[in-house]
């Protein structure tokens, strides 16, 4: 999940980060906070109070706000408050934000004893804005045109992937004809949605959280202008959509709690401004002006010394946040076509310096040297390519001779040139890129720093073949957040072969490796959990043999929550942001 995250989103294994990330928890040096680190393992400053305003900010947009057609993480947390998926993660702190529960649906899914079919029921009585009763027709269709148009590209495609196809191949809601739909999505009744899928795929439950199965009529969707016209299911409906400026949101008055057991739905209205300078940001927080950024990256450079004061410690978070701050390079651009090439950037990227460019081990995280981050079911550690520091800093020798030894198998002995990219809306990754380009500088691989938008950056450039082959980006910074806490949910759509896409795409290395690609594939169809989590580490292996991503760093951030902000705490389920769904405010 981008944490574009998003998103993302890692239950057994997150007992001990979560502990980890608490390390000095209950910390209330100074001010009358619930204390630093509070938030990361409950929620705090609980509250059933209603009225008022959220004010929300994000230093970039939505890539969309389209339920079907978003992947950021931050944009599924807050697509809560106007969808509802058939379920979601439960809204509280720590390991128990991992936990699945019924939303739209009324129980988690019945599954045949082959896998391969899944069925849920709706709850009844739940209406949009316009008062209309939601239907599992409006679900079906939902999955349809967010996996099977041209026009949706911005977020995965696992139903398509695993649902199976009509004969011939079902176009999708916009060029079918026949209105019968995708067939392997039945609805006998209004109440009643089915799955069929090719395959088993053991973690479903996890896949339908996603916000693709937030329903929509099929007689409002107008495509790509839906972004500016979403019918409401939850308890907030959209007044408005500006791109590049913001977003309003206030009550759903059709929203009836009687059929929504996990939303609280407290404030009048919801603000979110959008292209806010990311310093502005965090000064608005502090002076109490604003309540949260939404990105949920932590504040910025400038703002970490005042957070970290006594006045204002006991309102800061410092979570291991669940997802990955890496680096990928392009099979496709020369020369890091070539194993070796891009061997010699494992061994040549000073990890250290990058860490210390995001903000060290406090707001940039620990130091990564897998796939998979500690907090996910299914991370197991190893170093495919050990590095070590130099007494004055730097790469020691030894590690700089082994990248030498790699570009000299590769054919490039002198070094190469090529770009690296990065969001340049969040200075911090711009810094991390500019570490990076200084230290493969010292073995003679000179980069280039090409910068884009984060509402823009995958759906444009990076995400984008054409354009990257076309410009020559063989390097590009991205963060990602699992899409569901295992190590499918985390690896499926930055490392498989189906998840290369012509837009919008994660799998930024274009990797389509047969080995990476059926270890995946056995794993989510094998119902036992043991055997699935330790495929999920021969995975992660494999992909770092073939040396196309490269882990920087396992996030970490501090993360502010004004005093005025109730029902505070962090989501491990959408890559350790606050979790959005019930928060509200104490005028």
């Amino acid at each position: 999940m981008n944490m574009m995250r998003p998103i993302a989103v890692f239950a057994a294994g997150v007992v001990a980060a979560a502990g980890l990330a608490a390390c000095g928890g209950g910390d209330t040096t100074g001010g009358d906070g619930p204390g630093f680190n509070a938030g990361v393992n409950e929620v705090v400053n609980t509250s059933d109070k209603k009225g008022g305003t959220l004010k929300l900010a994000s230093s970039d947009d939505f890539d969309s706000p389209d339920p079907g057609d978003t992947y950021y993480a931050f944009s599924q947390n807050i697509a809560r408050q106007y969808g509802r998926a058939l379920t979601t993660f439960k809204p509280a702190a720590g390991q128990d934000s991992l936990e699945v529960v019924p939303d739209l649906a009324t129980d988690l899914g019945q599954v045949s004893e082959d896998g391969k079919t899944w069925t849920y029921k709706l709850r009844t009585g739940v209406k949009y804005d316009d008062g209309s009763t939601v239907t599992s027709k409006d679900v079906k269709y939902a999955v349809e045109r967010s996996n099977y148009t041209k026009e949706l590209q911005l977020g995965p495609k696992y139903f398509k992937q695993y649902l199976k196809d009509n004969d011939p191949a079902y176009k999708g809601p916009y060029d079918d004809k026949s209105d019968k739909g995708l067939e392997a999505i039945e609805t006998p009744d209004d109440q009643t949605i089915v799955f069929h899928l090719k395959e088993p795929f053991a973690e479903f439950d996890y896949l339908v959280a996603m916000s693709q199965t937030m329903p929509v009529p099929k007689a409002k969707d107008t495509g790509l202008k839906y972004a500016n016209s979403i019918v409401s299911s939850g308890p907030y409906k959209v007044d408005n959509y500006t791109r590049g400026k913001s977003m309003a949101l206030s009550r759903n008055p059709h929203w009836d709690k009687s059929t929504d057991p996990i939303r609280k739905a407290l404030p009048d209205k919801i603000e979110i401004q959008l292209k806010q300078n990311g310093d502005d940001i965090d000064q608005r927080l502090l002076a109490g002006s604003l309540d949260m950024d939404i990105a949920g990256v932590g504040v910025q450079a400038a703002a970490q010394p005042k957070v970290l004061a006594d006045d204002q410690k006991p309102f800061v978070d410092n979570p291991i946040q669940g997802f990955l701050r890496f680096m990928s390079l392009n099979v496709h651009v020369k020369p890091l076509d070539n194993v070796h090439c891009r061997r010699a950037v494992q061994y040549a990227t000073d990890k250290v310096a990058a860490q210390t460019a995001y903000g060290g081990p406090l707001a940039g995280g620990d130091v990564a040297t897998t796939v998979i981050p500690p907090t996910v079911k299914g991370y197991t550690k190893f170093d495919q390519y050990p590095q070590k520091q130099a007494e004055n800093g730097g790469l020691d020798e030894a590690t700089i001779a082994k990248a030498k030894q790699e570009l000299q198998q590769c054919g490039q002995p002198d070094g190469f040139s090529t770009k690296i990219s990065a969001r340049s809306d969040r200075s911090k990754e711009v810094a991390m890129a500019q570490a990076i380009q200084q230290s493969l500088k010292k073995v003679g691989i000179n980069v280039e720093l090409v910068q884009w938008p984060a509402g823009d950056y995958f759906n444009k450039y990076v995400g984008v073949p054409d354009y990257v082959h076309e410009h020559g980006v063989g390097m590009m910074i991205m963060a990602w957040a699992a899409d569901w806490p295992t190590g499918y949910g985390f690896l499926a759509q930055i490392a498989h072969g189906e998840s290369i896409k012509p837009s919008g795409g994660t799998n930024l290395a274009e990797l389509d490796d047969p080995k990476v690609n059926k270890t995946l594939d056995d794993a989510i169809s094998n119902t036992d959990e043991a055997a699935r989590l330790k495929a999920y580490g021969e995975a992660d292996k494999l992909i770092m043999e073939t040396a196309t991503q490269v882990p920087l760093v396992y996030a970490k951030a501090l993360m502010y929550r004004p005093e005025r902000v109730t029902n505070a705490g962090i989501t491990l389920a959408y890559g350790g942001m606050y979790d959005y769904l019930n928060m509200g405010v104490e005028e």
